[in-house]
């Protein structure tokens, strides 16, 4: 077997020591880069081109299903695995959607993870056995689509973006100088991101970034307030 590239994309430290101290035990398996952010986590893929990237969903400054879109759509060679803690169907149909091939649980066994890597180095999907129940009775009975992923599919990309540094307790200006565009710019989408959800202040966007997994709990931001 050719040995396997990897990148490790966590922003937990013991989890990503854990993940490369398991992985190198492989004879099969290079792990090559680690990252601690989905922004680290693109520039780190661009750089090292892996075989296979180990992306987290909740993070802070970039989120892995954003992370995931830009890796895919700068290097379609890369596949990802998803490795997360939630089961919900929501956050499996984000990663999916967004370009990952797999879905781990963080809390599944060690041959699950090793399986996932070889299924999807070989160009198959693969889902936690854990989740598999749950997604297809929930496919079969979801009439159509929920109204929360319905709401989170009109957001853009930037505005999903924003939202997430908006609930980690970041003002406009610094958000303005993180993403490289101007105060105004920032104010544009905010407002833009305010009518598609029908919030009316940054206590609302928190808690809906929180309750849709676009952003952790109010203990894991940077010691920002969380009202601008």
């Amino acid at each position: 077997m050719d040995t396997i590239r990897i990148l490790i994309v966590e922003d937990h430290t013991i989890v990503r020591s854990s993940l490369k101290a398991l992985l190198s035990k492989m004879k099969y398996i290079d792990v090559v880069g680690e990252a601690e952010d989905g922004l680290e986590g693109i520039k780190k893929a661009s750089a090292l081109v892996p075989d296979i990237v180990l992306m987290d969903i909740r993070m802070p400054r970039m989120n892995g299903t954003d992370a995931i879109k830009k890796i895919v759509r700068q290097n379609p060679s890369i596949n990802i695995i998803t490795l997360t803690l939630h089961k919900d169907e929501e956050y499996v149909h984000m990663a999916l959607s967004s370009g990952a091939m797999g879905y781990v649980l963080k809390d599944d066994p060690e041959d699950v993870l090793l399986f996932a890597i070889k299924c999807v180095n070989s160009g198959h999907f693969f889902l936690s056995p854990s989740i598999c129940d749950c997604i297809i009775r929930g496919y079969l009975a979801r009439p159509e689509k929920s109204e929360s992923v319905t709401l989170l599919e009109e957001l853009t990309e930037r505005e999903r973006q924003i939202i997430k540094l908006i609930a980690e307790g970041y003002k406009n200006r610094e958000i303005a100088d993180y993403l490289s565009v101007s105060n105004k710019t920032v104010e544009k989408h905010r407002a833009n991101l305010m009518r598609k959800l029908d919030v009316h202040s940054a206590s609302q966007i928190t808690a809906f970034a929180i309750a849709h997994g676009i952003a952790g709990d109010a203990n894991n931001t940077n010691g920002h307030s969380l009202i601008n």
